[in-house]
């Protein structure tokens, strides 16, 4: 139990006396697909970055063009990993604070091995490869939300964790991933609860055409899936007007845009 914590009497207090909101974003999974387009939506209205990303080389690429518009801290590694996430936070508050985490990265099976069933049945799944699912794609968003809370509580920030439908429909060979982003979509729910002056938003993003898409179906023709950057005004309105915690999807979201009722 963290004994430091206030009420939210004591918190609302303390937040209109020296609340500010910082420009800082940390993203996961920034260097390619819906979290690289998140992160050139930010650095283009000037928020500073802290970004993250397995790949280096595909992490220095999207440094490289972010910071011809921004500052931009970009930290190759895992998020499952204790001393990388607590460099990220470290990196977040030597900027000033986040104000908003936005935990991207995911893995759709959990395997190391490019040969591996993608979509693995219940009954074969590997045990390493679910137990890697659930750490990739809720123990570390978990992780990090609880190192940068201090940041976010100080400048009445926001956490948004990237959902799928998968986390509410049950496909076949998407139990692990589905089942961990469902569990993330309670924690996100929870966490609103436990924090309520955050926000705290879970997006179902839809179908993209992106890598982890690709990954499920190696030999499907994406082409017509749309592009990550297109539904990026519906997150740009999330974290503009601030709605209400809760899951959302951006197909819904961008609707509402389009009849000029906000979100």
């Amino acid at each position: 139990m963290d004994t430091a914590r206030r009420t939210p009497a004591s918190r609302s207090s303390a937040s209109r006396s020296s609340a500010s909101r910082s420009s800082v974003a940390v993203l996961t999974g920034a260097s390619r697909g819906l979290g690289l387009a998140l992160a050139r939506a930010l650095a283009a209205e000037g928020r500073q970055l802290v970004i993250t990303a397995r790949d280096p080389d595909e992490l220095a690429s999207a440094e490289d063009e972010l910071s011809r518009l921004t500052t931009v801290v970009a930290l190759a590694g895992s998020v499952v990993d204790d001393d990388h996430r607590a460099e990220l936070a470290a990196a977040a508050s030597r900027l000033g604070g986040a104000s908003l985490l936005v935990n991207n990265a995911s893995t759709l099976n959990g395997s190391a091995d490019e040969d591996a069933d993608p979509l693995p049945s219940l009954a074969t799944y590997p045990l390493p490869d679910l137990l890697e699912t659930f750490e990739v794609n809720v123990l570390a968003p978990i992780a990090l939300t609880q190192l940068l809370l201090p940041q976010l509580r100080q400048h009445e920030g926001a956490v948004l964790n990237i959902s799928s439908d998968a986390a509410v429909q049950a496909y076949a060979g998407w139990g692990g991933y589905g089942a961990a982003k469902a569990a993330l979509d309670h924690v996100s729910a929870v966490l609103a609860a436990e924090e309520p002056e955050l926000r705290v938003w879970a997006v179902d993003p839809g179908d993209l055409r992106t890598r982890l898409h690709q990954q499920a179906f190696p030999d499907a023709d994406l082409s017509g899936l749309p592009l990550p950057a297109t539904v990026v005004p519906a997150f740009r309105a999330l974290w503009r007007t601030r709605p209400a915690s809760g899951r959302y999807r951006a197909a819904a979201l961008l609707a509402d845009a389009a009849l000029g009722s906000g979100v």
